[in-house]
C-alpha cells in the first residue's frame, strides 16, 4: 500500500520544530527529502558523513519534520526511507512565544509594522483552526482573495482605499448576525501593499515620509 501524500504546506509551531528546521544541515536535508529517500541516499545525494546525518535525521524526526514511510531489509540490516512531512512548511510567530507581534503592540493601523501583526496573528489562528480541522478529519471554511492592481496615481490609491473601506463596511453591516443561533464568527482582513517586482526598483514604491 502507498504512504499517504505529504501535506503541502504545514505550519511549523513548536520552538524546537522552528530551530531544527532553520539550521543549515538539517534544512538542505528538509529540501532533499521532498522525495523519499535513505540515509545513505541522503549521504551520497549531499556529500554528508552517514554518522553526522543521522544526528540530523533523528533530531528533525523528533520535532515531526520527516517521518519514516518504509523499511526495507537488507541483509542483516533495515533500511529505512524518509520523507519530509510537507512540501513546504512557515514558521508560526507561536515559535516566539512572547516574542511574538501582535496587532495590540502596533497600534498605527496604516503603519507596516501592524500589517505585519495582522498577518502573523492570520498565520497563528488559521494554522490552529486547521490543525484541529485536520485531526477531526474537516475541512476549514476560508476564503482567500490575492489580486493586484496597478495605480495611476497616489490620489487614485486613496479613492480605490476609501471605495473598498465603504464597501467592506456596508458588506458586513448587511451580513453580521448577533442573535441567530448557530452562527459562526469569522474574522474579515483586507491588506494593500506595494508589490516589490523581483526585487527591483522597490525604492519607488516607497513614499517619504
Amino acid at each position: 500500500m502507498q504512504p499517504p501524500q505529504p501535506a503541502q504546506l504545514e505550519v511549523i509551531r513548536r520552538p524546537e520544530a522552528a530551530s531544527a528546521a532553520l539550521q543549515e544541515t538539517r534544512r538542505a536535508l528538509l529540501h532533499a527529502l521532498d522525495e523519499p529517500d535513505s540515509a545513505a541516499g541522503l549521504a551520497r545525494k549531499l556529500g554528508i558523513a552517514r554518522q553526522r546525518l543521522n544526528y540530523h535525521l533523528r533530531a528533525l524526526e523528533r520535532c515531526g519534520l520527516v517521518e519514516c514511510i518504509e523499511e526495507r531489509r537488507k541483509g542483516n540490516c533495515t533500511e529505512r526511507i524518509l520523507r519530509a512531512t510537507a512540501r513546504a512548511f512557515v514558521i508560526s510567530p507561536d515559535a516566539l512565544g512572547p516574542l511574538a507581534s501582535t496587532p495590540d503592540a502596533a497600534a498605527d493601523r496604516l503603519s507596516a509594522a501592524y500589517m505585519i501583526a495582522v498577518s502573523a496573528r492570520a498565520i497563528r489562528e488559521v494554522s490552529a483552526l486547521d490543525a484541529r480541522a485536520r485531526s477531526a478529519r474537516k475541512r476549514l471554511a476560508t476564503l482567500t482573495l490575492d489580486s493586484e492592481i496597478r495605480f495611476a496615481t497616489a490620489e487614485a490609491r486613496s479613492a480605490f482605499a476609501e471605495e473598498l473601506e465603504a464597501a467592506l463596511a456596508t458588506l458586513v453591516a448587511r451580513y453580521h448576525d448577533d442573535v441567530t443561533a448557530g452562527g459562526r464568527r469569522f474574522r474579515l482582513v483586507a491588506l494593500a501593499h506595494p508589490v516589490d517586482a523581483a526585487g527591483a526598483g522597490a525604492a519607488n514604491e516607497m513614499e517619504a515620509p
